[in-house]
């Protein structure tokens, strides 16, 4: 292989990289965003016209999480911001916006639920299942919406799910 054809690959690479990023930064998906822009500023540094780019969405990217971050206030704010971060799969911000929540209001049954279903639809079940137990320990009537949630869909023949919503 010759070095030109080398440079291409690398620069191939280096663009893949820099695309999947800015397609997160123009779904609005900050988060992932400034992790992708951090990781192609930092393996790509060679490719300087792209890099300055790349800078400049970094730092628009973390102004707006910044800006994000405080302007929501209160415990309803954080909890329905939540909720489209799911609904954008976006089950990273999701989890971060659900434990700001928990700050305002400790006890809120909803939040462990949210949580619970985070956890189910990025397959980690015995998690889910742990922050499922704690909402319906904070309010019995969780029980009801776990067994009707299609998110929960993959967890509805399980044992420890059927137990703690009462279907065994």
């Amino acid at each position: 292989m010759t070095v030109n054809r080398a440079k291409k690959d690398e620069f191939q690479k280096a663009l893949a990289v820099y695309s999947q990023a800015i397609k997160e930064f123009h779904k609005g998906d900050f988060d992932k965003a400034v992790d992708l822009l951090k990781s192609f500023v930092e393996r790509y540094p060679a490719e300087r016209e792209v890099v300055d780019r790349a800078q400049a969405y970094l730092s628009i990217a973390q102004k707006r999480l910044k800006k994000e971050s405080h302007s929501l206030k209160g415990f309803e704010e954080h909890y329905r911001s939540a909720v489209v971060k799911i609904n954008q799969a976006d089950y990273d911000g999701a989890l971060k916006l659900l434990e700001k929540a928990q700050d305002f209001k400790e006890n809120e049954a909803l939040v462990q639920f949210l949580m619970a279903d985070v956890y189910c639809l990025t397959g980690q079940y015995e998690t889910a299942l742990d922050h499922l137990k704690k909402a319906i320990q904070k309010d019995k009537s969780i029980a009801v919406l776990a067994q009707n949630e299609t998110d929960f869909t993959a967890l509805w023949e399980d044992k420890k799910f059927k137990l703690l919503t009462r279907l065994a």
